[in-house]
């Protein structure tokens, strides 16, 4: 089923976002959250701040189309700075700031960035490809820009996940994006202009970026957003504090504010998980201590999130939810053939669909991979009569560590020069709870490796398990068996 209205025929991502600033100018469209203070920031604050920045990255001779590299940490700067370029037709390129020196020098030859923003404490590539800014607040210190429309087909801007074969790719994205996210408001959220939405993720994270961030400005809403250096230990009471009607967080976040009381919280509505499983205990320890179910969303950065449950259509239970309204999806074969409802195939996205990147960033082009007319995520799941479904997994080797999908060969590849040999697997170590462990053939003592890992993964890349084993399990043709290693492993514990 399409989208009830197309998207507007000259349009900007970042226009959109900000559209009710307008009409909204005094209410407050930031708070930054501690336990003592919170720093606000209004419509108008906010919008003024983008435009003002946006014309102090013209002023740094930029032209549209150029890439800026965000190496931002968790700070108010990075929505601006990414707004603020797309808003005039520049492409951001948003980074993780646990990016090793080594992982954000590869990257940056692809990326081919004009200008790189960033803060103090966060690696840079090496060499530097381009000028640096640290100074935001002077990069402000300009008279506002406008917003530049255009053909919503544009590239908008560059978001990095793991490849398969362990190299992590570029996704390029169009402007349209944004408008597509619309699927999510009521597909998922549940969203209204009155809501106060706390996401307990960081600033820099895609997932706080899109559900925590934009999707509450583009409506009018409140986002919430926990200072750097919060223990989750601490949100319970933040929820409480500052009325938040919803809440937003991976599993990992949920369980560990589980571990200790949790105050009535009588405005919240209901949570929303995503970035891996929800694990059933989690979902039914949340409920008995708040009164409020938490909705689960399926996505990836290709796509951002398209399978889902939402209040007035939970998921039923052990189930992913259902496909959003709007949204065009098969499971398929090994084939690229539709299956019945009932066979375990993979989950894929129609080309149409208008969240869909362009493709992934290749040499003056996109790639946009197909089978026939599917782009095919990886995720092994099966339809129930009822239409939601059910998830078996991945059909590849990716790994999920805290909400991000990781290659396992680009773990293996930083260790090699240290080990004989060597295999990143995922470990279940407590029902639907996994790590990342990383078995190896070496003499090497975990003290080592571990500060190894430092050195050159970004932290939720690093192993939290290691293993040493005489060999590997491998077939008679030396292909690793990963599902004998983790099992092995299991074992072991």
């Amino acid at each position: 089923m399409p989208l009830p209205d197309p998207c507007p025929a000259s349009f900007n991502l970042a226009a959109h976002v900000l559209a009710q600033a307008p009409r909204l100018p005094d209410k407050i469209a930031l708070a930054v959250l501690s336990p003592t203070r919170s720093d606000r920031w209004s419509y108008a604050r906010l919008e003024d701040r983008v435009l003002r920045t946006a014309s102090g990255l013209l002023a740094q001779g930029l032209v549209p189309g150029d890439r800026v590299l965000l190496r931002l940490g968790n700070r108010p700067d990075f929505p601006v700075a990414y707004l603020a370029a797309i808003a005039v037709g520049l492409v951001p390129v948003p980074t993780s700031a646990q990016l090793t020196g080594p992982e954000i020098s590869r990257l940056a030859p692809e990326i081919a960035p004009k200008l790189i923003l960033a803060h103090d404490g966060i690696a840079l590539p090496d060499p530097l490809p381009c000028p640096v800014v640290t100074d935001l607040e002077a990069l402000a210190a300009h008279d506002r820009a406008t917003y530049q429309m255009g053909d919503p087909e544009r590239l908008a801007y560059l978001v990095y996940t793991s490849g398969t074969s362990g190299r992590p790719r570029a996704v390029a994205h169009a402007h349209r994006a944004i408008w597509a996210r619309r699927m999510m408001h009521q597909g998922w959220y549940g969203l209204r202009e009155s809501d106060r939405l706390l996401h307990a993720g960081a600033f820099n994270w895609t997932f706080t970026l899109g559900t925590g961030l934009l999707d509450p400005w583009s409506v009018g809403a409140t986002a919430l957003i926990p200072a750097e250096g919060t223990d989750p230990g601490a949100l319970p009471l933040l929820l409480k504090r500052h009325d938040a009607t919803i809440f937003a967080a991976a599993p990992g976040v949920y369980r560990r504010m589980l571990r200790g009381p949790v105050p009535p919280m009588p405005k919240l509505r209901h949570g929303l998980s995503a970035g891996e499983k929800l694990p059933e205990p989690i979902r039914e320890a949340w409920a008995g201590a708040t009164g409020t179910t938490i909705h689960e969303a399926l996505g990836m950065s290709e796509c951002s999130t398209f399978i889902s449950g939402c209040p007035e259509r939970p998921a039923p239970s052990h189930t992913l939810g259902f496909a959003q309204a709007g949204r065009q999806i098969a499971i398929l074969d090994p084939d690229g053939h539709p299956l019945p409802q009932g066979e375990t195939g993979q989950l894929a996205i129609h080309r149409s669909d208008p969240g869909l990147m362009l493709g992934y960033l290749g040499d003056d082009c996109f790639d946009l991979p197909l089978r026939g007319d599917w782009f095919v995520t990886g995720d092994l799941v099966h339809e129930d009569a009822d239409g939601s479904l059910v998830y078996h997994g991945r059909s590849d080797d990716m790994l999920n560590a805290g909400g991000f999908r990781v290659s396992p060969q680009e773990i293996e590849r930083a260790f090699a020069p240290l080990v004989e040999d060597c295999a990143a697997v995922s470990v279940e170590i407590r029902e639907e709870t996994h790590i990342v462990c990383l078995a190896h053939v070496s003499d090497r003592e975990e003290p080592n490796l571990r500060q190894h890992a430092e050195t050159c993964l970004a932290r939720y890349k690093q192993p939290r398990l290691y293993a040493r084993f005489d060999a590997l399990p491998r077939g008679a043709n030396g292909k690793l068996n990963r599902k004998a290693l983790a099992a092995a492993i299991r074992d072991m514990q």
